[in-house]
């Protein structure tokens, strides 16, 4: 598995105020985070934020956006030879939850203000949800392609396999038990692997 990068300092992708704003939550919260604190860590001033972002919370919807899809796309594995692509998307999504569930950025949000999530488990789809269904799609467009994922409408498809993979990501430790060999983590990911496996074989 390809390693999961959380220092963005030489990502090309970099920018100093969404490094900043990131070091700010992992430090205090959302809540707790502020355009001035963020501004002076990133060594700009407030009227420079304000013209890119109104609030904090549309700040922060673009770190998310970032490092989801970072973590998204660096959990991929390089394909084997000879693997089909059915076998590279339940790897990679696998890998996915596991990468999320490790974020330190996910961790923080879930810990110290989950309802940040709430309206993108409810009520509407984020930009980070829209980044990775294209990049789900695509990899599905594929899989119909070399024949190894069952033929079905892909927006559709895509959509309904991101709300598994997003149910384990944001629900998974409210199911487990550590100490029972049976309901730990990993076995739940076997779980889900199983899961994916069966609903993309043709």
């Amino acid at each position: 598995m390809a390693p999961i990068r959380h220092n963005h300092s030489e990502h090309p992708d970099s920018d100093p105020v969404l490094d900043a704003v990131r070091d700010c939550v992992l430090a205090v919260g959302v809540r707790r985070t502020t355009l001035t604190d963020v501004a002076r860590r990133a060594g700009v001033s407030r009227m420079t934020l304000y013209r890119r972002w109104p609030d904090v919370r549309s700040l922060v919807g673009d770190l998310m956006t970032r490092e989801w899809v970072d973590a998204a796309t660096g959990a991929m594995p390089e394909r084997r030879p000879g693997q089909e692509t059915r076998s590279l998307i339940v790897d990679g999504l696998v890998a996915g939850v596991e990468a999320f569930r490790a974020h330190p950025l996910f961790r923080k949000i879930i810990d110290v203000d989950p309802e940040l999530l709430l309206p993108y488990v409810l009520d509407r789809r984020g930009a980070s949800q829209e980044a990775l269904l294209g990049l789900l799609a695509d990899s599905l467009a594929e899989g119909h392609a070399d024949g190894s994922v069952r033929l079905a409408p892909t927006r559709r498809q895509a959509r309904a396999v991101l709300l598994v993979v997003q149910s384990f990501t944001l629900s998974l430790r409210t199911m487990t038990d550590e100490d029972d060999p049976e309901l730990t983590g990993a076995a739940f990911l076997d779980e889900l692997r199983i899961l994916l496996e069966r609903t993309l074989t043709p």
